[in-house]
């Protein structure tokens, strides 16, 4: 088994991405990503700004999910048979508030049913678990931006420890380091939405090229992760404290390609 560069947090026109499907898994698999997973909004049902979400085509609906799916799997073997990537097919249930401390967003990876981002959100991740797929606790922290945040999974992460089969210790160009300290299990992505956010942390696996084996390796925290620069003329540096240095090892020939310790992560 060969180590496989992988994002599990993408998205394409079916919600607020960019780039659509097609071009998505271009993008990855021209660059030799073992796998990714797009995961496109899903808002909830009764709240104005879910409706809103909906009504102006930023995220899935029940009339738009078989289209989307129906794309996926046609994506899903393409990538296989062009670029021998695997494609998982997700989504991110979006509970947005106009406070930051009821925002929450949560992936569910290798979902295949409809699910809406309403009630709870230990009940939608157990619902996700049902459905035989993997919950993830989406950028849980302050992602350092000037954009909306989504704080209530991480304060409720007492709670819900074990709800998740992992949370978010990157996004984008930012790593976390409440995440990165905590005993959590962890997942780094680039939570993509154009072609250049795909200079971001990348979670690394060393398992079988199978949507199955993929999911486990991330269950089980068979993981590590890696800055992934697009190419030398990209200047994108990694973010972390400077704190964060005594648990970061370098390597690689140039200083912007960073493991995590395996004791740390």
């Amino acid at each position: 088994m060969n180590m496989m560069l992988a994002d599990f947090h993408v998205h394409s026109t079916f919600s607020d991405g960019k780039l659509t499907i097609p071009a998505v898994i271009d993008l990855f698999g021209s660059r030799g990503f073992g796998a990714i997973a797009i995961t496109d909004h899903v808002g909830e049902s009764q709240t104005l700004i879910g409706k809103a979400a909906g009504h102006l085509g930023l995220s899935l609906t029940p009339a738009t999910f078989p289209i989307y799916f129906e794309i996926l799997k046609t994506e899903i073997e393409r990538a296989w048979d062009q670029y021998r990537m695997v494609v998982i097919p997700g989504l991110e249930l979006s509970k947005n508030s106009i406070s930051n401390h009821r925002s929450a967003h949560i992936l569910a990876l290798g979902i295949s049913k409809f699910i809406v981002a309403d009630g709870d959100v230990a009940c939608l991740a157990k619902t996700i678990r049902e459905h035989g797929a993997v919950s993830i606790a989406a950028h849980p922290v302050s992602s350092g931006k000037l954009e909306k945040q989504t704080y209530h999974l991480w304060n409720r992460r007492e709670e819900l420890a074990q709800a998740f089969d992992a949370w978010e210790v990157a996004s984008g160009d930012r790593l976390f380091p409440e995440v990165l300290k905590s005993k959590l299990p962890k997942i780094a992505s680039s939570d993509l939405h154009i072609a250049r956010q795909i200079t971001s942390w990348k979670t690394v696996l060393e398992c079988e090229r199978h949507p199955e084996a993929i999911l486990e390796a991330i269950k089980k925290q068979e993981v590590q992760f890696r800055f992934y620069r697009d190419n030398q003329n990209d200047n994108t540096r990694p973010h972390f404290n400077s704190d964060l240095r005594s648990v970061l090892d370098f390597r690689g020939s140039y200083p912007d390609t960073w493991d995590f310790n395996r004791s740390v992560a």
